[in-house]
């Protein structure tokens, strides 16, 4: 008996085939599956390989019938999927796939605390493509700030420092703002030679969020040389994400309990700035916190949930007030 577990995150996707003892057998990545962003026809095509790859890498048991028996359950962490319509979406994306095992559909963060802080109080701060902070305490009660998606939010993200890097490089170019080193860089990112080159890049490029997030290592290389710019925006981002996780915390009253931040998502590694700060200022939100950058996939979350569905012992956290949104 196996279980799978699905980080489907807006750059990329982890799909991890796991024995009931959660000693991982095989592993695939693909393209972000992020429904949102990418859309259902997709985010349906990039499970369907993953899986398909993983469960191609064991051996087949024949007397269950062919790999699909083999499942016991199957976890899936993708943002924005404990809003009840999308998680519906992605029940029937898994029933056309035709999996027949149990599936449990959580919000990515969930699967990225799990994987962090399994079974216990903790707040995960993630910063991708997208960021969030969500917690839940000794009560089995769960909160979240952020992750309102890259038009509304996502204060903190890849696609918020890109997002203003561009914005700093075109205001530099009207004589609206300061000069600064991000015009350089953002040019050479897209491979165009003037700022007015970035409009065709940027609206008729099909371009995604996730290629604009990108273009966070060249703000951390513009700040690393000087640039008052990338400094101050990458200090906002920073900002918000202690003001998010520093939200969770009050909501959860989690000042008097023993937990951990979670440090998670590809900007802590893009921008270590970032990083290194949050370390230096979250203490000031819960001074017996722990903190831990996460250093497995957040896929192992999933995994772990899906072995707890297995075993009927899944307790998902209940948001406060009854609602995704508190």
């Amino acid at each position: 008996m196996f279980v799978l577990g699905i980080d489907a995150g807006g750059t990329k996707t982890v799909c991890q085939l796991a024995d009931v003892t959660g000693r991982i057998v095989a592993e695939s990545r693909g393209p972000g599956a992020n429904l949102q962003a990418a859309g259902e026809l997709d985010v349906e095509k990039t499970l369907h390989r993953l899986m398909d790859e993983v469960l191609g890498d064991t051996p087949v048991d024949e007397s269950h019938g062919g790999n699909a028996a083999r499942l016991g359950a199957i976890c899936v962490g993708m943002a924005g999927v404990d809003r009840p319509g999308d998680a519906e979406t992605v029940r029937g994306i898994m029933r056309r796939i035709g999996q027949s095992a149990r599936v449990l559909i959580v919000n990515d963060a969930l699967v990225a605390l799990e994987a962090g802080a399994p079974a216990a109080p903790g707040v995960v701060i993630i910063a991708g493509t997208g960021s969030i902070a969500y917690g839940r305490n000794a009560r089995n009660q769960a909160a979240r700030a952020g992750g309102w998606g890259y038009v509304l939010g996502d204060e903190g993200s890849g696609y918020w420092i890109g997002r203003h890097a561009l914005r700093a490089v075109v205001r530099e170019a009207d004589r609206r703002g300061p000069r600064t080193l991000l015009t350089p860089r953002a040019l050479a990112h897209f491979g165009v030679n003037r700022p007015q080159d970035l409009i065709h890049e940027i609206y008729y490029g099909g371009m995604r969020p996730g290629a604009i997030a990108a273009l966070a290592s060249d703000v951390h290389g513009a700040f690393a040389d000087g640039d008052a710019v990338a400094a101050g925006i990458l200090e906002i981002g920073v900002r918000e994400l202690v003001a998010s996780a520093s939200s969770v915390v009050t909501r959860l009253q989690l000042e008097g309990e023993p937990f951990r931040f979670v440090l998670a998502g590809g900007i802590f590694r893009a921008v270590p700035w970032m990083r290194d700060q949050l370390t230096e200022r979250l203490p000031g939100v819960a001074a017996h916190a722990g903190i831990t950058p996460l250093e497995v996939e957040p896929a192992e979350g999933a995994v772990r949930l899906a072995l707890s569905l297995l075993a009927g012992e899944t307790r998902v956290p209940v948001y406060l007030h009854g609602n995704s949104l508190d």
